[in-house]
């Protein structure tokens, strides 16, 4: 059902007639704002710049500051390792990397996944620990590259074991990290000196 359209009352008529006679309904009678004066230019600005008539020579990146590689590998664990400070006597440090010293004891971890090596290598450092040994040697060995489609690192177990060793709780039991000899496995291996 439809509404019924209301009539406007006396004073709403009389509201709208006097609202209608002020209104101005002619736009084209409005005049536009003067334009001012165009000022002269100096004489300068009138003529274009010069062009030279010979572009000298250069060469692309002439002017670029130094030549970085293309890329910037990280460093591996083992240079990781060198650069960290040192934390045990220096000559047994140097007879250690030099490979004359002999360690306590081993564990091999080359094949475990990550899952399976971590608590093997809790339990291995803190029970040598308790035996008194001061040079084990965790082999985690050199790992092969994975030619997959996206670039990985190779030798999961060797980038994560220095990381595990400084974590607690065998930051606790351990002194030093190091890379080991290669008459022990080189960088498929480390050192790891228990502290007392």
């Amino acid at each position: 059902m439809a509404r019924r359209r209301r009539d406007l009352t006396p004073d709403e008529q009389e509201l709208w007639s006097r609202i209608a006679r002020t209104a101005d309904t002619t736009y084209a009678k409005t005049t536009p704002a003067p334009v001012a004066p165009a000022t002269k230019l100096p004489a300068s600005l009138k003529q274009p710049p010069a062009m030279p008539d010979a572009v000298p020579a250069f060469r692309i990146g002439q002017a670029a500051k130094g030549g970085r590689p293309l890329h910037d590998p990280s460093p591996s664990p083992a240079q990781r390792l060198s650069q960290s400070p040192l934390r045990m006597d220096h000559k047994t440090h140097k007879r250690m990397t030099q490979g004359k010293l002999r360690p306590e004891a081993r564990l091999d971890l080359h094949g475990m996944t990550l899952a399976a090596a971590h608590p093997e290598l809790i339990a291995f450092i803190l029970s040598c620990r308790a035996n008194g040994h001061r040079l084990v040697l965790v082999i985690t060995g050199k790992g092969r590259g994975d030619h997959g489609p996206l670039p990985t690192r190779p030798g999961a177990l060797r980038h994560q074991v220095p990381f595990w060793l400084h974590q607690p709780p065998l930051s606790a039991a351990v002194q030093q990290v190091t890379a080991a000899h290669y008459r022990h496995g080189g960088e498929g291996a480390y050192y790891v000196y228990l502290r007392r």
